[in-house]
């Protein structure tokens, strides 16, 4: 195309493609509405051979039914003053900035912590000569991801992630589901399409061969780059503007891969795909600069960014290089010089972000520094360019995956009063917010603050304002986030933008695709290019549109729910915009009160609509339980909102009067109301709503919530006369009560009504109903609430009326006759009905009036007059009870014992309350007189009785409570313990008395002796109480007179009973014997009581007991005739034999006894016997034969054998004994038993020396001969078959073990993993390669220097470095887990340099092999070990084999010497499964 064609295109595009749609008319996404249709018509014009398409947008009314009530009303003119960019647009942004100054309470906490300050900031050639801290190189995941040869260059990636990129890596990451939060805080964002710059997009791309859009950047104009090279300029009314560039020129440059517009919109930057740069004026159109210089050749220009200074731009080419441009005119002619300001080579740039201010905060100090910040591929920096260039921080990423985008985004944001820039990077699912400062010396500190963790891949981040920023994840889903609470406040599904990628400009495929694999596995989701944001919106760049995306203000996010028909939602949004709580709140402005009266008026308008709805919607027919749950759902709210909004006068006349044409509604209305009632924060109720909500409840007998809420409400909101005649017939007591006093201020007359109720059935003798008593005890807390000033049921009442109200009680309590008496009325009938309900009770009552009472003389003569009033009531009659008049007493007591006392009780009526509680021919209701005597007596009553008298008359009465308090007030301890001894409830108690007194401090000397005798006085009563409390007492307090105690215990069962409680630990007494120091007479004296009393238990006694002399205690034994205790003790001597000798006469004595037995007899108990003591003695043999010789072992056996047999040699074959079988198993059991310690070959000659058996008689026992032979077979196939199997095991084992550790080593690489050179470096001939079985090859010199050798049984150890370094232990003791992780390696491959070929790869052989096996021989004999389920055979065989040689007499028993040897034996779930000898039948 020539230039007169370029001329044509422009002039045609800027003077004939102008479009009349405005911002305005944009289309919904969320709600689903469209509030203006569009019609479009479309003209072609033919200029130069080119088709252009010319737009005209006409409006079109909506014919949806809105509801004009809720839905704000949207004309052309307000949504032109909502989207002009640049009017409202450009000062969007920075409303925030003075809401959050105005707001301190939502500032960032102090909590967040800062980064170090660097004294010496890092020049940038320093940062540029840093090594890489990555050790190994990067190795691109999927190589399918560069296959440049099937990409045309002049395509671009435009296809959406939602149907293309399904197997994104981070989609393993969108596991953690978040609650929704629309219900929380409606819809945030509006999603619209820009619809008149997207046709003329799809206009130019098809009639102008545009080609695709790539770019996108925004100010007060909106400017599109295309593939072919062309810039489409529009301007807030999405009019084309201008078309800069032509087709020709994108053929030679490529695609436009960057777009920048400068601050004043004055000039336009565009990057290209082959790395030129152009200028243009947007006022003329004219190209002002074409810079094809300015970065090396052959790279896509991946950013370009004009700075706040004009002159100045920065550009990112594909080459990871960043350069300044700065702009010029000398003599009129333009001209670029660039300098570099980070090399590529060092790291690979792929995001930069100029910091740039607005007009209002130009005057910012750290605007003079014209910061830069920059993501490399491992860090982030920022930069100054001014004065000169610095860098001012570094901050590398850490781990996160190669394929996340680097996202780079400033703002400024008010902390702590004061406006700074925060710089918010991110990399992956991690967003870090920087906040930048200058302080007084003008250097720069960085301060981290609070970061964020998502659950998804960032591809975009985008401040919206300084609290809101909205974030695109990788799978095209914006998340609008609140920066301080992190609270995610909206999710939106984009996909249908299709949103344009800059994938091929990172893999620089219009320049042959020389960029490193990392860069180009980054761009593959680049879309910083298609996302622009200005003045609060933000533009979204699609294939074929252009959608833009704002914060709903703070009424159009209520109305989007309305239409949704989410009105409790829209009321719940509305009053947290009241009450200062929303998210993102915009359109608010003034002060709070202001803002919360604009709210409030439209909660009004929204709740009419409400109660509107709930009636509409309410089911005509059906049950009356569906009605009832639907008002029950919608009428709360209503109720609800109007308290909350503090609008009664709207709750009790508009919304009352709405809701009382359904009766349902207004049913559920009134009970709406009970819960605020009842809690007090409804007062205020009009006359008609309370009339009707009593009725309402007496309707549905709901009586008690009737009395609960009269008692809440307001006096004047009441017809007096209709609640006191209810309350009456209802018997709502409390409610009649509050009218009372509050309406009428009459207190007395409640009173009056309550005492008929239950005067008559008490006066009567009869008993109470439950309904009387609830009366009675109201009667009782509303005489105390008037007598202590307090109203009831709650409140108080007024300070005027208490001293009325106190005089009008105590005249009504002391009148002598009610106002309707009869003739046999007795006086005082009100004191003395409430005296016979509950004396405890109405005394208290008095109490607490009398400690309210002044001490003027109105106060003192009321409270003489109703004592006297009490005393004649309750003393002169007989039909009050001991308790009732102890408690008169114990109440006179307490007012007597007061300081500032003025009553006055005659001193005789204690004394007659005294006779009458200790009369003693009255035994009925004995602990309970003692009880109120002793209650009277602590109250301070006890001064006015004699003493002496009260000793005597409690002695008497057998007052042993009272006895105890006198005596304690006399200090006379020793007395007590008789008190405790002949009381029968407290006997047991006196243990823990005497104990406390002996050692307490306090008590005198003497007092602890007097304690001490009597205890022993009656220590025989102390033992027969409880022996072992007794003995603990005695053990803790009288351990020196233990045998002073001995001798006074008399009674010998009683000495044996204490003796084996203080003796015995087995009977759970608390008795140190360390400290007791026992003589070992009295333990020979237990031993004999034992004997005597309960002999069986003599042997467990002596396993327990320590301190006894043997021989004194076997001549006890032996006196007693217990042969299996003089054997125990024998046995323990030492004096084996003799105590044999003692079994075996028992045993004799035992088989002549059954042997006697005739056929007849059928007593199995002696047999039983036998066999117990059989089993004895055996038992003592078998503890005994490992100490012995074999000549001993052999006097013990046999005569146990001959014992045996005796009987049997005796009976004939011909007539066998009634006992012979049982007889045979236990010969059998000794023979089985003895076979372990004498050899078969002696018992088998000792049976045959005998003369019996020796003359041919072997019949008899032939069973047990061929019994001990069929042992011997099977235990011998068992051994022959054991050694088969753990041959056959080890000789498999030995297989395997062979060929795991001959089993060559594969090495991971060709190099030193410590010094990094090759293998076969020559200048060391004598070093040997080593090859560990983790795949590490080392030098030998290498490892030496880094000291990987151990020493192991005297050899010396190789260990792997990178291994052993991974995970120090550092302790020798540790070998061994070491040696089973594989970190240490003896059998390593070593190769010897002076071997080997001059060409080719080295031969390898393998170390010389050593008779012991290694620790890695060892390590997989373990695992073979492990092979098996529980204990191997082969362990079996190592454990018999380690065993053998033990000088143990048991085989299994015992623990090895090695440090850690645990016998599988052992085990608990070792077992042995053998089948039991075949048993011959004779």
């Amino acid at each position: 195309m020539d230039t007169n064609d370029k001329i044509g295109l422009y002039a045609c595009l800027q003077g004939n493609c102008r479009s009349t749609l405005k911002f305005g008319n944009v289309r919904d996404h969320h709600s689903g509405h469209c509030d203006i249709r569009l019609k479009t018509k479309q003209k072609l014009t033919w200029i130069n051979g080119i088709q252009l398409l010319k737009v005209n947008m006409e409006n079109e009314p909506d014919h949806e039914n809105v509801e004009q009530s809720l839905c704000a009303k949207t004309t052309e003119e307000e949504l032109n003053k909502s989207f002009n960019l640049e009017a409202s647009l450009s000062k969007f942004s920075y409303i925030d900035l003075d809401k959050e100054l105005e707001f301190k309470t939502d500032l960032i906490d102090d909590k967040e912590f800062d980064i170090p300050q660097v004294d010496t900031p890092p020049t940038l050639e320093s940062i540029l000569n840093e090594t890489d801290d990555e050790e190994e190189s990067f190795v691109l995941e999927d190589p399918t991801l560069l296959n440049i040869d099937t990409i045309d260059s002049h395509s671009y990636d435009t296809s959406s992630v939602a149907s293309s990129d399904s197997g994104d890596r981070t989609n393993l990451k969108r596991k953690k589901k978040l609650p929704d939060s629309f219900s929380l805080h409606g819809s945030v964002m509006r999603h619209s399409l820009l619809k008149g710059i997207s046709a003329q997009i799809v206009s130019a791309a098809d009639k102008v061969d545009a080609g695709l859009p790539t770019a996108i950047a925004v100010s007060s104009l909106i400017a599109v780059g295309t593939s072919h090279g062309l810039a489409l300029i529009f301007d807030q009314n999405q009019a084309l503007r201008l078309c800069l560039g032509s087709t020709s020129v994108g053929g030679q440059y490529g695609a436009i891969s960057a777009l920048s517009i400068n601050n004043d919109c004055s000039r336009l930057l565009c990057g290209f795909a082959k790395g030129q740069i152009t200028m243009w004026d947007l006022a003329s159109g004219k190209l002002l600069r074409s810079i094809t210089d300015a970065h090396p050749p052959g790279t896509a220009i991946l950013h370009i960014k004009f700075t706040d200074d004009p002159t100045l731009a920065i550009c990112n080419d594909s080459g990871g290089s960043v350069f300044e441009l700065t702009f010029k005119r000398v003599m009129g002619v333009r001209t670029c010089e660039s300098r570099c300001l980070f090399s590529g080579s060092k790291g690979e740039v792929c995001c930069i972000e100029p910091l740039h201010s607005k007009p209002d905060l130009k005057d910012h100090p750290i605007t003079q520094f014209s910061l830069l910040a920059m993501a490399s591929l491992t860090k982030i920096l920022v930069i100054g360019l001014k004065p000169s260039l610095k860098v001012w921080m570094t901050f590398p990423y850490g781990r996160m995956d190669p394929s996340s985008v680097p996202l780079l985004a400033w703002h400024f944001v008010a902390v702590h009063n004061y406006v700074n820039p925060m710089l918010a990077f991110c990399r992956g699912d991690v967003v870090h917010f920087l906040l930048v400062k200058r302080d007084e010396s003008g250097a720069i500190h960085v301060t981290k603050q609070k970061h964020l963790h998502l659950h998804y891949d960032l591809i975009n981040f985008t401040w919206i304002n300084s609290r809101t920023v909205v974030l695109l994840d990788s799978v095209e889903k914006l998340h609008v986030i609140d920066r301080q609470t992190q609270e995610e406040l909206e999710t939106v599904e984009i996909s249908e933008v299709q949103l344009v990628y800059n994938s091929s400009h990172f893999k620089s495929l219009a320049t042959g695709g020389n960029v490193s694999q990392a860069l180009a596995l980054v761009g593959e989701k680049a879309c910083y290019q298609s996302i622009s944001s200005y003045g609060g919106q933000i533009f979204y760049l699609g294939t074929k549109s252009v959608y833009v995306m704002m914060l709903r203000s703070w009424r159009e996010r209520v109305d989007h729910l309305l239409k949704q028909d989410c009105l409790t939602e829209a009321l719940a949004l509305a009053w947290s915009f009241h009450e200062g709580k929303a998210k993102a709140v915009v359109g608010l402005s003034g002060d709070a009160n202001k803002r919360k009266a604009v709210v409030a008026d439209r909660m009004v308008e929204i709740l009419f609509h409400y109660a509107d709805r709930a009636l509409k919607k309410c089911p005509d027919q059906g049950k009356i339980q569906v009605m009832e749950q639907h008002f029950q759902d919608m009428v709360p709210v209503i109720v609800d909102y109007c308290l909350l909004l503090q609008r009664k006068d709207l709750l009790f006349s508009q919304m009352y009067d709405k809701l009382s044409e359904n009766s349902v509604a207004k049913g559920v209305f009134l009970e709406c109301l009970e819960p605020y009632i009842l809690s007090d924060k409804l007062v205020g109720i009009t006359p008609q709503v309370m009339k009707d909500l009593i009725v309402h409840f007496q309707d549905k007998k709901l009586m008690e919530n009737v009395e609960a809420l009269i008692v809440h409400m307001d006096i004047t909101s009441l017809d007096i006369q209709q609640v006191v005649l209810m309350c009456w017939e209802n018997r709502l007591y409390d409610a009649m009560i509050y009218v009372y006093n509050r309406g009428m201020n009459e207190f007395i007359s409640p009173m009056e009504k309550l005492f008929k109720v239950i005067a008559p059935p008490l006066n009567a003798g009869k008993t109470l109903t439950d309904e009387q008593v609830v009366m009675g005890n109201k009667l009782l807390v509303y005489i105390s609430c008037c007598l202590a000033g307090r109203a009831y049921p709650l409140g108080d009442i007024p300070e005027d009326l208490v001293p009325l109200v106190k005089n009008q009680v105590f005249e009504f309590l002391i009148r002598l006759h009610s106002a309707e008496a009869s003739l046999e009325e007795e006086i005082y009938p009100y004191v003395r009905t409430l005296l016979h309900f509950d004396t405890r009770e109405f005394l208290n009552v008095l109490a607490l009036t009398f400690e309210d009472f002044k001490n003027d003389k109105q106060a003192v003569e009321y409270q003489q007059r109703i004592v006297d009033i009490l005393l004649k009531v309750m003393v002169e009659n007989s039909d009050f009870t001991p308790s009732q008049v102890g408690c008169l007493f114990t109440f006179l007591a307490r007012q007597l014992a007061k300081p500032d006392n003025t009553l006055f009780v005659n001193r005789t009526l204690f004394d007659q309350v005294l006779e009458f509680l200790c009369s003693p021919d009255d035994d009925s209701r004995h602990s309970e007189r003692q009880q109120v005597l002793l209650e009277l007596l602590q109250a301070g009553g006890i001064v006015q009785f004699e003493e002496s008298r009260l000793i005597r008359m409690a002695e008497k009465a057998e007052f042993y409570q009272i006895c105890e308090f006198m005596y304690e007030r006399e200090h006379q301890y020793d007395k007590i313990i008789d008190c405790y001894l002949r009381d029968p409830l407290r006997e047991e108690e006196v243990f823990n008395y005497i104990h406390n007194i002996l050692s307490i401090p306090g008590h005198s000397a003497e007092e602890k002796q007097s304690v001490w005798q009597k205890a022993m006085d009656h220590i025989e009563e102390l033992v027969s109480l409880k022996p072992s409390k007794a003995a603990e007492l005695v053990a803790t307090h009288f351990s020196e007179q233990i045998e002073t105690v001995i001798k006074k215990l008399q009674n010998q069962v009683l000495l044996f009973k204490f003796l084996q409680s203080l003796l015995d630990p087995r009977e759970g007494v608390h008795v140190n014997q360390e400290l007791l120091q026992i003589s070992p007479c009295i333990t020979e004296l237990f031993i004999e009581l034992l004997c005597q009393f309960n002999p069986n238990q003599v042997i467990e006694t002596l396993q327990v007991l320590e301190c006894y002399r043997l021989e004194e205690t076997i001549q006890i034994a032996q006196r007693y005739q217990l042969h299996e205790v003089t054997a125990y003790l024998l046995e323990k001597k030492g004096d084996i034999h003799g105590a044999f000798l003692i079994m075996l006469k028992r045993l004799q004595s035992k088989l002549q006894e059954i042997t006697q037995q005739d056929e007849n007899t059928k007593e199995d108990s002696s047999l039983k016997e036998v066999e117990e003591t059989t089993v004895e003695t055996i038992a003592l043999c078998q503890r005994n034969s490992h100490n012995l010789n074999q000549q001993q072992r052999e006097a013990l056996w046999f005569p146990l054998l001959e014992a045996m047999m005796a009987p049997q040699k005796l009976s004939s074959s011909a007539a066998p004994h009634l006992h012979s079988e049982a007889l045979k198993s236990l010969t059998m059991q000794v023979l089985n038993s003895m076979a372990a310690f004498i050899a078969l070959p002696s018992i088998l000659q000792r049976i045959l020396q005998d003369p019996v058996y020796g003359k041919g008689k072997l019949g008899e026992i032939q069973g047990l001969i061929l019994g001990m032979l069929d042992t011997f077979n099977y235990e011998q196939t068992l051994l022959e078959t054991t050694t088969s199997l753990l041959n056959q095991d080890l000789h498999w084992s030995l297989c395997h073990l062979r060929a795991s550790v001959t089993r060559g080593l594969n090495p991971k690489q060709d190099y030193c993993s410590i010094c990094l050179q090759q293998y076969k470096r020559r200048q060391e001939m004598a070093d040997e390669i080593i090859v560990f079985s983790c795949g590490h090859l080392y030098h030998s010199f290498c490892l030496q220097n880094k000291e990987c050798t151990i020493e192991i049984e005297g050899q010396t150890r190789w260990t792997c470095y990178k291994c052993s370094s991974s995970n120090k232990v550092g302790k020798l003791s540790e070998n061994s887990s070491e040696i089973k992780k594989g970190r240490i390696t003896p059998s390593q491959v070593k190769i010897s340099p002076s071997c080997l070929p001059s060409k080719g790869d080295p031969a390898v052989k393998k170390a010389t092999s050593e008779p012991v096996l290694d620790p890695q021989q060892i390590q997989a004999f373990d695992q073979l070990c492990r092979l098996y389920r529980g204990s191997s055979r082969l362990a079996l065989l190592t454990e018999l084999s380690q065993n053998r040689s033990s000088e143990s007499y048991r085989p299994f028993s015992g623990s090895q010497s090695g440090p850690a040897f645990n016998s599988i034996f052992q085990n608990e779930n070792f077992q042995l499964q053998l089948i039991p000898p075949p048993v011959t039948e004779d």
